[in-house]
């Protein structure tokens, strides 16, 4: 083995954690204008670090242009390893935290509107009455960007359609749901107790996010027919999407229990689908349950209680 060098031990010492953190937030925003004023500090401020890093580094980390700024080859590998660090720490604050008096623990929860709608208030609510000394932190997200969270360290726990697959990342089965259609009552679809996709391309639809997982099934399932979808409305919420329907503006799909909850927002009537995407898994996911924090573990058991617990797959 080669004998380390004085350079190669100081290495630790010489990098910054600040710097690294301004780093991935430079990436992350895509220029150091943006990153400067998400992190409150002067952009000159954050130029100086990022080229006191680049010293320290002895090479080149960003392309600057016009636009903000790229990475180079050796940014992207900082990147990672910048981001691996940066989650270890988190990780060991999170762990550590749980000693201290008050918030004895912190989960950083991401999810999709699906299951945030339908299954997460009665679930999250009977943990917290067990668990008072843990918070819990939830942001709404599209099932892609739960699971780019997940990936990149931003949530503990992600709670989403796994359809569109997760990477490495491992996953347990949380819930299941079923879509519907939803039409205003009396119109012509309701002479249908279950209905076929390809039955409501005829209409005109109000649909969700063009991100979101299910307006990506409902384009997937118009594609393998050779149609498209006459999308009218695009709307970022159940409630406005039932409220457009009740006004006349089209028809939609939306999970069957969320619609269950919407009752009152207008008169509509929900016709099961019958397509095998219709049928959909709603899945926990993190990069490795074995090594969350004590008190996301805690709250993964709670969550995967009432459901059949099989080891996690990557």
């Amino acid at each position: 083995m080669h004998p380390m060098k004085n350079t190669e031990r100081s290495f630790p010492r010489r990098i910054d954690l600040t710097s690294l953190q301004l780093f991935v937030a430079v990436y992350e925003l895509g220029s150091i204008a943006k990153a400067a004023e998400r992190e409150f500090i002067a952009p000159s401020a954050v130029s100086k670090r990022l080229s006191d890093l680049e010293a320290t580094l002895d090479t080149t980390l960003l392309y600057r242009h016009t636009r903000g700024v790229d990475l180079t080859p050796a940014g992207e590998s900082l990147l990672h390893h910048a981001r691996t660090v940066l989650f270890s720490l988190e990780k060991m604050q999170s762990e550590l935290s749980e000693y201290a008096d008050g918030v004895r623990g912190h989960v950083r929860i991401h999810a999709s509107i699906s299951a945030i709608v339908q299954f997460l208030p009665e679930d999250l609510g009977a943990f917290s009455r067990h668990h008072a000394e843990v918070k819990i932190d939830l942001e709404e997200h599209l099932s892609s960007e739960v699971i780019r969270a997940v990936q990149e360290g931003a949530a503990d726990l992600g709670i989403c359609n796994t359809a569109g697959g997760t990477g490495e990342l491992q996953r347990v089965p949380y819930r299941q749901d079923q879509l519907v259609l939803i039409v205003p009552t009396g119109h012509a679809l309701t002479q249908y107790s279950t209905i076929s996709f390809k039955d409501a391309l005829a209409f005109d639809l109000v649909g969700l996010h063009s991100n979101s997982s299910i307006y990506l099934a409902m384009r997937n399932a118009a594609a393998q027919l050779g149609r498209t979808i006459k999308l009218r409305i695009q709307v970022t919420g159940l409630d406005a999407m039932c409220r457009m329907i009740h006004n006349g503006l089209g028809i939609g799909v939306m999970p069957q229990q969320a619609f269950a909850l919407m009752q009152g927002v207008g008169a509509l009537a929900d016709i099961p689908l019958t397509d095998v995407w219709a049928q959909r898994s709603i899945d926990l996911v993190a990069r490795d349950f074995s090594t969350l924090p004590r008190t996301a573990r805690l709250l993964v058991d709670h969550l995967t209680q009432s459901q059949a617990a099989p080891n996690p797959t990557a």
